[in-house]
């Protein structure tokens, strides 16, 4: 059998991947299907390239799960998370990243790697024999997708996704709106002002919900139901279940003051997020949407601020389809049925870019062990990796399965921590001592492994 890993996606899990296991010496060959082949969400061929989002979430490694998972894939020599600190931008507490030099440089930094090839083509059946990670992502495509459902004997789970909409700066009245982070959050200026925000009087409230609820949405086809994952659920939903949600989520006013008008509170607040170094790009946060595009602009003008918006990117919606992980993968993250065969990434039902990466790391350095012919330790599962892995990997509910954000209410509990929200400091300072130090000793038995 050849030693050289190959694997189908160059995304945040493949390029990973790639990354850890040509390090630990084996010879790669990355098959990513773009630019030759399309999907709705890329727009370039480079790898980890970021489709929605430019936000790497909370880098807070002592008080918050995603931050932990930061620290372990740092650890871990990661290339996404190396090249998400080269191109981070100012976000307050959140690591934010300038997503075109990102993606061109986690393409560069693999492209020149001696161990690493990468071949633009698309892979429509399953391997039948050597070393494979297949990490397509929930956009997988539907030769591949149709022949994975056939082996697994049962239909792909499915959710919808939505990406929300990019606005260009110079086009924002900024008589109306102002630069602020959420409780001034940061530790500079730039990190304290990374955000702009445009907000809304009662009124001016209530005429913006109506609207997106009588607002032309994409319809599915018909028998298909619309399953969304609840951490990146379009507005348009949100809003039809209760008035208050978006002012209670994405729209909520706290921790703001309008500096035009520092006396009067606003009832509602739409925020924008730096979307490149140049700040000529912002993201409107939690904005996800199913709109139609004419809906979308005018809905969207409605917002102060906004009237005279220039649109770099509209929202949209599309289908994603992951594993049932808990029935079909094992520990290692091997296909049941096909042990040749790992899968990695958002497929596995993991939700969010870290999520998605870290998966891809644990998958290269799992298949780099198997093919040196030194398996390794199962991956503590007191770790943040090892919480996610045990997660899909049989801790779920089969029957129940969904897109899980890393969290801590996946972490085994910590005996004699009070309970409360002071013990809630402890206690996440608790999960996070224990993590690093069950994480360190992992990597170590692996490089140990290495070396002998």
């Amino acid at each position: 059998m050849t030693k050289t890993l190959h694997i189908i996606g160059g995304g945040m899990a493949g390029s990973e991947a790639a990354w850890q296991a040509a390090n630990l010496g084996i010879d790669v060959v990355i098959h990513e299907m773009r630019p030759k082949v399309k999907t709705f969400a890329h727009r370039t061929g480079d790898l980890g390239e970021m489709v929605c989002s430019n936000s790497f979430r909370s880098d807070d490694d002592e008080q918050n799960a995603v931050g932990l998972l930061h620290w372990e894939m740092r650890a871990a020599n990661g290339l996404i998370m190396a090249m998400a600190d080269r191109h981070r931008l100012p976000a307050g507490g959140a690591l934010a990243v300038d997503r075109d030099p990102f993606a061109q440089s986690v393409t560069q930094r693999l492209m020149d790697h001696p161990k690493i090839a990468v071949q633009h083509d698309e892979i429509k059946d399953l391997p039948t024999d050597g070393h494979w990670i297949i990490a397509t992502g929930p956009l997988t495509s539907e030769g591949l997708g149709q022949a994975i459902a056939q082996e697994t004997g049962r239909d792909a789970l499915a959710f919808f996704d939505a990406i929300a909409p990019i606005v260009y700066y110079d086009s924002i009245d900024m008589s109306k709106a102002w630069m602020q982070s959420r409780y001034d959050k940061g530790e500079t200026e730039a990190e304290r002002t990374a955000y702009l925000n445009c907000p809304m009087d009662r009124d001016q409230y209530e005429a913006f919900i109506d609207a997106l609820l009588a607002a032309d949405k994409t319809e599915f086809h018909e028998g298909e139901t619309a399953n969304y994952f609840d951490g990146c659920l379009p507005i348009e939903v949100m809003a039809e279940r209760g008035r208050e949600t978006l002012r209670h989520g994405p729209m909520k006013p706290v921790g703001l003051t309008n500096p035009h008008q520092p006396d009067v509170k606003a009832h509602a607040v739409v925020q924008l997020r730096r979307d490149n170094a140049l700040g000529t790009l912002y993201n409107i946060v939690g904005f996800q949407t199913k709109m139609k595009y004419g809906a979308q602009s005018s809905v969207f003008k409605m917002i102060p601020g906004l009237e005279n918006a220039s649109f770099a990117r509209l929202g949209g919606i599309h289908r994603n389809t992951f594993l049932n992980s808990p029935t079909l993968l094992d520990d290692q993250m091997r296909l049941r049925s096909r042990p040749h065969i790992r899968f990695a990434g958002q497929i596995t039902g993991v939700e969010g870019y870290v999520e998605s990466a870290a998966m891809g790391l644990l998958a290269g350095r799992l298949a780099a062990a198997e093919i040196m012919g030194q398996p390794l330790p199962p991956v503590p599962q007191d770790s943040a990796m090892g919480a996610l892995i045990h997660h899909i990997s049989g801790g779920a509910e089969a029957k129940t399965f969904q897109p899980m954000n890393v969290n801590f209410g996946l972490f085994r509990p910590v005996e004699g921590l009070k309970g409360g929200r002071r013990g809630r400091v402890h206690r996440y300072k608790a999960y996070t001592d224990r993590a690093k130090a069950a994480w360190t000793d992992w990597l170590a038995t692996q490089n140990m492994s290495c070396a002998s």
